[in-house]
């Protein structure tokens, strides 16, 4: 017998439960130009949490003309996470970007779609990574163009860290930066870290590797190494309420949020 007609299909019983992410239920809004950032937060295991992507259109050159250009994008991009789906938090994930932009005008941006929705970004998770760690100056690494990090120097000096070295990879093409080894980004690390009055290391950018050199350095340097990608993914589990350590991945994860 062939099946020739829809009342030869039988229809079968079925249960729902709450799905994938059962615990928590993560937004990630990722750059479409970024290599680093969605492999990296997805290795980390937590139990029953989920992570869903959605991709911003961004031009490779990193400037600051083509970060600001991003907000007008940011409510589409945020609106391919489905409402319906139910997020505990989105994380917004540029760190360049949410400095040019102002991290109020990202979270005012991913809320047309989201409203009530926690929302995060690598300089908000970065400074809120600071007060827990009592980290009152940075030497700061970025990839980015002169102008673009002395633009997130100053954030920083106006959020209330000293920025006491700075150092650069000088690279604007996101194509490239997401192929800078890990043990480039060390070497930078521990140059920065270690000049004089350093409490911490922050690497900025989510297309730089950190995820397996993070603890490594600290252990080495005696002192926090933060990243983009570490502070945003720790931000953003704790926001929605997951307050797992994490071995392995710098001492960031040890901590919840700071009161």
């Amino acid at each position: 017998m062939s099946v020739q007609s829809s009342d030869q299909v039988q229809r079968v019983a079925f249960t729902t439960d709450a799905g994938v992410g059962p615990r928590a239920l993560l937004g990630l809004i990722v750059l479409e130009t970024d290599r680093t950032v969605e492999a990296e937060i997805r290795s980390l295991r937590f139990d029953g949490v989920a992570h869903h992507v959605s991709r911003i259109p961004m031009d490779m050159t990193v400037t600051a003309e083509t970060l600001r250009a991003m907000e007008a994008r940011i409510p589409v991009a945020a609106g391919l996470l489905p409402p319906a789906f139910g997020f505990d938090a989105i994380g917004y994930a540029c760190t360049s970007g949410a400095t040019l932009i102002g991290a109020e005008r990202v979270a005012a941006a991913v809320g047309i779609a989201h409203p009530g929705v926690s929302c995060t970004d690598p300089i908000t998770a970065a400074l809120a990574a600071f007060r827990t760690l009592d980290v009152r100056s940075i030497g700061l690494l970025t990839p980015y163009n002169a102008e673009v990090t002395l633009g997130m120097a100053a954030h920083y000096e106006d959020q209330g860290i000293e920025v006491a070295a700075v150092a650069s990879f000088l690279e604007e093409d996101d194509n490239v930066v997401g192929r800078i080894t890990e043990e480039s980004v060390a070497d930078a690390v521990r140059r920065i870290g270690g000049e004089p009055g350093c409490d911490a290391v922050f690497v900025s950018c989510t297309s730089l590797r950190t995820f397996g050199i993070v603890a490594d350095l600290e252990a080495e340097l005696g002192r926090p190494v933060v990243s983009s990608n570490q502070a945003l993914a720790w931000h953003l589990h704790r926001l929605a309420g997951v307050q797992d350590a994490l071995p392995g991945f710098g001492t960031l994860f040890e901590h919840g949020l700071p009161a």
